[in-house]
């Protein structure tokens, strides 16, 4: 058997992709993954022996330019991403059996297009909940499209969120439609959605409310093994003294908040704790040669995250899930798409606190930081990394092999 992943977007959404192919690969079955052409993606699939298959432009490059990407520009974006899609997965998916789509948008929906063009099973999934049309909440407003404050029922809101997919992606979605012999798509976020698609969340952190419109699974969070040591120097600084709070915020670039790292190191320090700086895609460093700080590269947060007092990130899924599953304290400062919604969880939770709004200062990091740092939030914490599970991506393989078997 024959599996083809197909994703498009940060290590947020490649890095599921791998702890899927990994057990899709333990249970037997031959598995291709086609995400960005990074090389920090080709190294983390060839850590579990899946060969990256590339497509379009870098992710991360993409993502420091969007900021200074007109809204505008989103429809001629998307239409190079699926061309580019085309052009690597419509060969690599002959004779496989299945594909599962996920990232984004149009590149879920050019995936999902190869499946229905080669007749393969295909599968829909996301890592978090708030791109499915639910009746309990509103959906995500589009650069340049803000949702219009007098509707307030959630069902014509989404209506609208669907008119907005199809306006921003839908002719470049059936231009490259038509280019391989398949007709119009006429709801570009259904089509990519599909009859029953996964949610590879943790069902404490992420419970999905039935709706009777939606034929969820959720399977857990696709959560990739780590098993590298931490390195020697990181291991020396966290033996020096207390826990440090860690602050990292993965593939956000930062770009509205140029003195994050000094807002971050002055805000720690006052609550007398030590640093832990992770450079990630914004590149941050070390704002003097005090030895109460550190900075790290790329490294296993898995076994990292269960050493440190605090975890201040951006709210990604799969941070978020690993803070929790460590039980580590998180101040979660929202950037942008599924952020907000993951900051409101962790202060649901009691495991955290929520930051208001992308930019934090000395004042309001410092006042999250107070939050997180109390016994109770740590006690919490502790009690839900319990619940936390950690065999999605086995369930999903097992799912994916039946389903096509």
């Amino acid at each position: 058997m024959r599996v083809l992943l197909s994703t498009y977007g940060s290590r947020g959404d490649v890095q599921p992709m791998a702890g899927l192919a990994a057990r899709i690969r333990e249970l037997g079955a031959e598995v291709l993954v086609c995400a960005p052409a990074d090389e920090e993606f080709a190294k983390l699939l060839a850590g579990v022996g899946v060969e990256l298959l590339p497509f379009g432009p870098s992710a991360r490059a993409l993502t420091k330019a969007a900021p200074s990407l007109p809204p505008e520009g989103l429809p001629r974006r998307a239409a190079e991403v699926i061309a580019g899609l085309l052009d690597v997965v419509l060969p690599a998916a002959e004779g496989c059996d299945a594909l599962v789509s996920t990232g984004m948008m149009p590149a879920a929906a050019g995936a999902r297009s190869v499946a229905e063009k080669l007749g393969i099973r295909s599968l829909s999934a996301t890592f978090q909940q708030i791109t499915l049309p639910s009746p309990h909440r509103p959906p995500l407003a589009y650069p340049g499209r803000p949702l219009p404050p007098e509707v307030t029922d959630n069902r014509a809101l989404w209506d609208l969120d669907a008119q907005s997919i199809n306006a921003l992606f839908g002719e470049a979605l059936n231009t490259n439609r038509a280019s391989i012999g398949l007709p119009p798509v006429d709801n570009v976020r259904d089509y990519v959605i599909g009859d029953q698609p996964w949610l590879a969340t943790d069902p404490v952190l992420d419970p999905w409310q039935q709706t009777p419109d939606l034929d969820v699974v959720q399977t857990g969070a696709w959560i990739l093994p780590d098993e590298r040591p931490l390195p020697a120097d990181l291991l020396g600084f966290l033996d020096a003294g207390e826990p440090p709070v860690y602050v990292g915020f993965g593939s956000m670039p930062m770009g509205g908040s140029e003195n994050t790292a000094q807002v971050a190191v002055e805000a720690v320090r006052a609550q007398g704790r030590r640093v832990l700086v992770s450079r990630g895609w914004a590149d941050l460093g070390l704002i003097d040669d005090e030895d109460d700080c550190f900075a790290v590269g790329e490294v296993n947060h898995q076994a990292l995250f269960g050493r440190v007092a605090a975890v201040v990130h951006h709210g990604g899924a799969g941070t978020t899930t690993t803070a929790a599953r460590a039980g580590a304290p998180q101040v979660v400062v929202p950037q942008l798409a599924d952020q907000p919604y993951w900051a409101g969880r962790v202060a649901e939770l009691g495991i955290g606190a929520a930051h208001d709004g992308p930019t934090p200062t000395f004042e309001s990091l410092s006042a999250a930081l107070t939050t997180a740092l109390t016994p109770e939030t740590r006690a919490q914490a502790t009690a839900v990394a319990g619940t936390v599970r950690t065999d999605g991506a086995t369930v999903a393989a097992k799912l994916l092999l039946e389903a096509v078997g």
